[in-house]
């Protein structure tokens, strides 16, 4: 008999260690199965931490133990989910984000193979039946089956659907003539490019090159202006990493950039390249999974997640934009790709990129430090000038165009200018929807997500009510639910609004729209950038998505619609985050031979984001914002870690944050812990939310104490709690 120790598919602190079982069937099982099993009269997954041997019968182990062992239903793997390597990596990501282990595998692993009881009606592996020829005697048939006899054979195989004589190949079959063969289907299949020639690189390109091979340092920032041909150097270096028989991992932050990434790599890596992302399905997701873990493909492109393919021999991983903050997972269990990254590479010694016009400001400061090789493209590629760029002060009146409340005279000319030269123009507004908030012109009542408190986004298209926060949606109402009056102030705007507007004042014109909504359909984000490229439409109009790493020759003109959105956004990084946003903004324009200019709408010209933003210089919005974070001691001059706390009454919630608090501030010897403070949503899901913010030097103590932390508070009934380490959005 075996003694089966399991972690189940709860990833709640509390449940954080093996629960025992035992075993007694004929099924192999081994550490990495996953395993049936009832917990608390349920049944769930079990992934398998450890398996042991007993002499001992059921009744002397519960005697042993002093309670009721149960026995494991079914063994559902017959090999183990991951590898040495990928197994290693999971224990360290846990340890480091002080995560439930069964977090980070929930994670590392396809929907299919995932440890949770969904996995179980995933798709697995799909077959298509073949016909194959196996005896071309033609003794003693018709015409009609000779005839399909020697159809067949000039084919090594054939698909049994797209044979139209079933009564014929059936008779075949019955004489043992041909066969079925069911061979796996290959549920997702990458565009079909021919090979380009590599272009020779201009001097900046190959010093790159040169600066990545011949440094010993493990991780490089190549830090380039928007249009300076990173991308080349990537494929360049991956070329030869390839040629040494290493893998390649190819991180981009948004789904939206996966097709033009995978276009490079296909066209000089072509049939080498597998693809990772959460807008696969779970089919496709399954199949890609399995076809890098079989080493049919050597090159990953992926988002986030895809920072855990199961190569085998990674020689290099590139975070392209890996400023930009969607690296960071927001929920359990709360991994950076950047860091998991730095993590993975220490077992297999390669190399890692930091790819990025605009570094994070942590990054660049490693680089200058000397801890990261700092390579440096400082002109793009074309030795295009980056483009001329205009800061309009929405509060000047003779900036207004009293024929658009969105629009400056200024933005309004230069669309006209470029749709009277048949150029292209994009239109950045980082807000989704029509209105920002809706209320009662009557009683004044706020329409606010019943979930989480937040005030309800007005979307024209669908005429719909939605949360940008947990996503609830809800109808538009004809009247108020509190006076029943029929009319309702609209405030705020939204990329839909935007829409709208240009096409009142530009009849005619062809517009698209890329953001959150839109992209929900799956196949809709690169069909929508696709188009653009391809001349289908005048203006792009988006959030953020639109920003970074798009190539489209033809657009002449950015229009940032409101540069001041994220400036208000309560967080220490929103300075770093718009002047990103700006700077990626503006460099989508005159990318080609055709001169680019940028025009950045605000109520605030002199804030130094926007400025410098509007400059590109990135030297000195780095010199500014570090003597920011350095006198409020914010990374790169501490680390952050944040904990959320939630209890069903607001005075438990207080109070147990209260608690956590007192016990960092008496086991930790240098570490500020600040609040407990209400989140901007404060109340969701039925509970009360209250938040600690603790900055800190020492990672390896701080590290012991919050584990620590976790055993003693875990348990808790009154409340429940998540560590973050290295939050984003404080």
């Amino acid at each position: 008999m075996k003694i089966i120790e399991v972690l189940t598919e709860y990833s709640v602190y509390s449940l954080n260690r093996p629960f025992s079982y035992t075993y007694d069937g004929d099924k192999k099982v081994e550490t990495g199965y996953r395993v049936l099993v009832s917990f608390n009269n349920r049944e769930i997954i079990g992934y398998v931490l450890n398996v042991k041997e007993t002499n001992l019968i059921k009744e002397e182990l519960e005697e042993e133990w002093g309670f009721e062992v149960r026995d494991i239903i079914d063994v559902i793997d017959d090999a183990p989910l991951l590898n040495e390597e990928l197994l290693v990596l999971a224990d360290k990501v846990a340890e480091y984000y002080v995560a439930p282990k069964i977090s980070v595998l929930q994670a590392m692993l396809p929907p299919s193979l995932a440890p949770r009881k969904s996995s179980l009606s995933k798709p697995k592996i799909a077959y298509e039946k073949y016909i194959k020829v196996i005896d071309d005697n033609e003794e003693g048939l018709t015409a009609k089956q000779i005839e399909l006899l020697r159809l067949l054979k000039q084919y090594k195989l054939t698909l049994k659907r797209e044979i139209k004589q079933p009564s014929i190949l059936a008779k075949l079959i019955e004489v043992k003539k041909v066969v079925h063969v069911s061979l796996e289907k290959k549920r997702f299949k990458l565009p079909d490019y021919d090979y380009t020639e590599p272009p020779i690189l201009t001097k900046e390109q190959g010093f790159a090159v040169n600066s990545f091979f011949n440094s010993d340092k493990e991780v490089h920032l190549l830090h380039g202006v928007t249009g300076s041909g990173k991308t080349e150097v990537y494929l360049k270096i991956c070329d030869q990493i390839l040629k040494e028989g290493k893998d390649v991992l190819m991180l981009v932050p948004e789904i939206s950039l996966t097709p033009r990434i995978v276009e490079y790599f296909q066209t000089r890596f072509k049939g080498n390249v597998a693809v990772l992302h959460s807008q696969l399905t779970p089919g496709e997701k399954y199949d890609e999974y399995r076809k890098i873990a079989n080493k049919e493909a050597h090159i990953v492109v992926g988002a986030r997640s895809a920072v855990f393919a199961p190569l085998s021999n990674i020689g290099l991983i590139i975070l392209d934009e890996e400023h930009v903050e969607s690296y960071k997972q927001e929920n359990m269990p709360y991994y950076h790709a950047r860091e998991v990254a730095i993590l993975r590479n220490k077992y297999f010694k390669g190399k890692i990129i930091l790819g990025s016009a605009t570094p994070n400001l942590e990054t660049k400061a490693r680089a200058l430090k000397g801890i990261y090789n700092n390579i440096v493209l400082p002109n793009r590629i074309n030795e295009q000038p980056l483009p001329k760029t205009t800061i309009v002060n929405l509060g000047d009146y003779h900036n207004i165009d009293r024929d658009s409340s969105l629009f400056s005279l200024q933005l309004r000319r230069e669309i006209q200018g470029v749709l009277e030269r048949g150029e292209q123009a994009i239109l950045l507004l980082n807000k989704r929807g029509f209105s920002a908030s809706i209320s009662c012109r009557k009683c004044g009542h706020n329409f606010k997500c019943p979930n989480c408190g937040v005030p309800l986004t007005y979307h024209k298209t669908d005429n719909m009510l939605k949360c940008h926060h947990c996503d609830h949606v809800e109808e538009m109402p004809q009247v108020c639910p509190e006076c029943g009056n029929k009319y309702f102030s609209r405030t705020g705007l939204g990329t839909e609004k935007i829409e709208e507007e240009v096409q009142r004042l530009f009849p005619g014109v062809r517009t698209l729209r890329l953001d959150s909504d839109s992209a929900k359909i799956r196949t809709k984000i690169s069909a929508i950038i696709e188009d653009f490229r391809n001349l289908k439409a005048d203006i792009l109009i988006g959030t953020q998505m639109i920003a970074k790493g798009h190539d489209f020759p033809n657009v002449t003109l950015v229009g940032v619609v409101l540069a001041d959105v994220g400036l208000t956004i309560p967080s220490f990084r929103s300075n770093e985050r718009t002047f990103q946003l700006i700077t990626q903004a503006v460099g989508r324009s005159g990318r080609s031979d055709k001169k680019g200019k940028a025009i950045i709408q605000t109520y605030i010209p002199n804030h130094e984001a926007i400025i410098l933003a509007a400059k590109q210089d990135y030297n000195s919005f780095f010199k500014f914002e570090m003597e920011n974070r350095h006198m409020m001691g914010y990374p790169p001059y501490s680390y952050l870690a944040s904990i959320t706390v939630s209890a069903k009454s607001e005075e438990n919630a207080i109070y147990a944050a209260c608690d956590l608090k007192d016990y960092l501030l008496d086991n930790l010897s240098d570490c500020k812990v600040l609040g407990p403070s209400a989140p901007y949503v404060s109340y969701e899901g039925g509970k009360y939310i209250r938040t600690l913010l603790l900055k800190y030097k020492n990672v390896e103590e701080t590290n012991k104490v919050l584990q620590r932390l976790v055993s003693i508070f875990s348990s808790k009934s009154a409340f429940k709690f998540t560590i973050n380490i290295d939050p984003y959005n404080f």
